[in-house]
């Protein structure tokens, strides 16, 4: 049976060495018993009772249970010292700080009993050598697990019923802010941060414009701006930012676009598939370019591998400098080398020709001109959605007879229902669109005076979205004229035309 602390030293043979124990599966500055009082509470107990501590262990803000996606580092530190018999008696506020998972529970266990050393906690001091005390720890160990998933079953609950009604979840996204109601601590609702929203805001302008990441950093530190938690942005911060769905008020829900969000947008849906076309390119990916120093390095392919062309692995051409002339070649073999400035001369009198012509304008603008296919699959969608929560509603309403307005029954049709029909007005409201950077010169009087204006990055873009350029063998060695057919371009829509060499996500198919 478990002894009374007081009476420890009538029983067992001290001294009683100490390690304390504190956990806590929430931060410490929100509900809950927090690491530090626990370690204080134990260090009192260990003081009045003349146990010397020896050492402490926290896990903080980590989960005990079999769910846990993090590791206690603090924890299994602890069985190591107890295996060594470093200690004689280990000391936490309650079972579940020890563990909420059965297992945790024997090896902890198992330490203690093969090292003599004992294990205290709600006022109890346990001796797992006998067995009346290692079954009343079994069962503080099982009721620990059972409340441990009772608590997960509530939060799957509650988290799924907020994302139906669209509410916010988790970590406020940089940028917007949360309104609590001061009385109760309830949620009223989340908005746009009058202070954090326009830095934010001017990541997803920059974006669309083509600009990367990097430049993006560069400009926001010459500004002395900061995340939300106080550090530098860097690419990774910015990625995050614009691969989330919910700037264009859109709630997800297990890392899936899940329903309408209950918040205003920051972006519309036109420009966040913007930003993913140009995010998902790849070679040197735009997302990821550092200060570019050529147009065509990791963009242009070499022609002289048509066996590679059907798999979408054709070498690209990297610049470098050829006897102090900056020049192209072949990534995989020197075999096809060219001078860069006479490459990309040719490459941007094609390009800027080609945009010029009004019919191949009119290839673009007639991919982004759906004709209100995707306005009236976005109204659908609304309604769709509109029906299930209002499903959902009357499945938690009761009349006077305490008869639900629709029984589970009812709801489980419903769902079954409308879900596909959902998930199809999703797929045919995601807009087909051409990037910003790439509209602006297809509407400009001018492009060649607008395209002098773009900075490298965002001409490389445009490159990537237009065209794609293979250069091919010279008919001589050291021949200096341009021969031709020794550089191939093929547009958008034609065959050849790689798509910039999109990852996962393709420019809108040409119209009908």
């Amino acid at each position: 049976m478990p002894i009374d602390p007081e009476y420890l030293h009538a029983v067992q043979q001290g001294p009683f060495t100490a390690y304390l124990y504190g956990r806590a599966s929430r931060d410490p500055k929100k509900k809950g018993r927090s690491v530090t009082a626990q370690l204080k509470e134990g260090r009192e107990l260990c003081a009045r009772l003349g146990w010397p501590v020896v050492d402490e262990f926290k896990d903080v803000g980590v989960s005990a249970s079999r769910h846990a996606k993090v590791a206690r580092d603090d924890f299994e530190a602890m069985l190591q010292g107890i295996r060594a018999g470093k200690c004689r008696i280990v000391v936490a506020f309650e079972a579940s700080r020890y563990y909420r998972d059965l297992e945790a529970y024997t090896r902890l266990r198992s330490a203690c009993h093969d090292a003599g050393v004992l294990l205290y906690y709600k006022g109890q001091v346990y001796d797992l050598s006998k067995s009346a005390d290692r079954k009343a720890t079994a069962m503080d160990a099982v009721q620990a697990e059972s409340e441990a998933e009772d608590i997960r079953d509530r939060n799957l609950r509650t988290a799924r019923q907020t994302a139906e009604a669209g509410k916010p979840w988790g970590p406020v996204p940089d940028g917007y802010q949360r309104v609590y109601d001061p009385n109760t601590g309830d949620l009223v609702k989340q908005i746009i941060s009058p202070k954090r929203g326009p830095i934010i805001a001017s990541v997803w302008d920059d974006a669309a414009a083509g600009k990367s990441l990097r430049g993006t950093c560069a400009r926001l530190a010459a500004e002395k701006q900061l995340t939300q938690r106080g550090k530098p942005f860097r690419e990774h911060h910015l990625r995050t930012i614009l691969r989330n769905p919910a700037y264009m008020g859109r709630r997800v829900f297990q890392g899936k676009d899940y329903t309408r969000g209950a918040w205003p947008p920051m972006v519309s849906a036109e420009v966040f598939e913007q930003v993913q076309t140009l995010l998902d390119m790849e070679g040197r990916a735009w997302a990821t370019d550092l200060t570019p120093v050529h147009l065509l390095s990791g963009i242009g392919l070499c022609g002289e591998h048509p066996e590679l062309q059907a798999t979408n692995s054709e070498p690209v051409l990297r610049g470098y400098v050829n006897r102090t002339y900056p020049s192209l070649k072949c990534s995989e073999r020197a075999h096809v080398t060219i001078s860069e400035p006479r490459m990309n001369a040719y490459v941007e009198e094609g390009l800027l020709t080609y945009l010029s012509r009004e019919e191949n304008r009119d290839v673009f603008r007639k991919a982004n001109d759906d004709g209100g296919a995707v306005s009236a699959a976005r109204a659908r969608l609304m309604a769709l959605e509109r029906q299930l929560e209002e499903a959902h509603e009357a499945s938690t309403t009761f009349g006077p007879d305490g008869t639900p307005a629709l029984s589970i029954a009812g709801l489980s049709a419903v769902e079954r229902r409308l879900t596909p029909l959902i998930e199809a007005a999703k797929a045919a409201a995601r807009p087909r669109v051409v990037p910003a950077v790439l509209m602006d010169l297809l509407e400009s009087d001018d492009p060649e005076v607008l395209w002098e204006r773009y900075d490298l990055q965002q001409q490389r873009a445009v490159v990537r979205l237009c065209v794609t350029v293979r250069l091919h063998a010279a008919s001589r060695k050291g021949a200096r004229t341009l021969e031709p057919g020794r550089i191939t371009m093929s547009w958008y829509g034609q065959p050849g035309f790689m798509g910039g060499r999109p990852r996962g996500r393709v420019l809108p198919e040409l119209p009908e």
